[in-house]
Formats: structure tokens, C-alpha cells, sequence
């Protein structure tokens, strides 16, 4: 579980990030968490778009997400998620 502290650090990380997953009309799929699982451990840090044309609530997506990674969730803002997940080879951010 992230610390407020750890959370703001996350985040003024991620305000650079662009997004390099969506999800769309199809929702949340094995396939997508798995991609996803894979882009955490090379990354540790990433952002997700939510198009508007997704039937899902985004909290709900992101909650989806973020247990199906075994991920923290770190932010929810507007359409975007920030996920993180501690590389177990590839650790690049260090935690306050």
C-alpha cells in the first residue's frame, strides 16, 4: 500500500507520461490485463486512457485493472489512469 507521500511523488512522475494503453467499447479483457502486467514490469509506471465510448464506469476500470496487475492505483483524473507496480528486475523509481 503506497504512502500520500509515495502517491504525490508517483504522480508528479507520471505527469509526463503519455498513455500507451486504452480502453474502449470492449471494456476489460484477460488479454488487455495481461499486456499491461508485461508493460508494468518493463516500466513500473504507466498511464491508461479511458475512451468515451467505453460502457464502464472508470473507477470501476480501474479497480479492474489495478487488481488484475496486482498493481497500485495511483490516480484517477478525468479520463486517465496511473498504475504502478514495483519491477521485480528492471527497478527504475525509488519510493520516498
Amino acid at each position: 500500500m503506497l504512502t500520500g507521500k509515495q502517491k504525490r511523488f508517483l504522480r508528479s512522475k507520471a505527469h509526463h507520461l503519455n498513455p500507451i494503453f486504452q480502453v474502449g467499447k470492449g471494456g476489460v479483457n484477460e488479454n488487455m490485463i495481461k499486456q499491461i502486467a508485461e508493460a508494468l514490469e518493463v516500466r513500473e509506471m504507466l498511464k491508461i486512457s479511458i475512451l468515451q465510448n467505453c460502457d464502464e464506469d472508470r473507477y470501476e476500470v480501474a479497480e479492474k485493472l489495478a487488481t488484475g496487475t496486482g498493481a497500485e492505483l495511483v490516480q484517477v483524473i478525468g479520463h486517465t489512469i496511473v498504475l504502478y507496480k514495483e519491477s521485480t528486475e528492471n527497478k527504475q523509481i525509488v519510493l520516498p
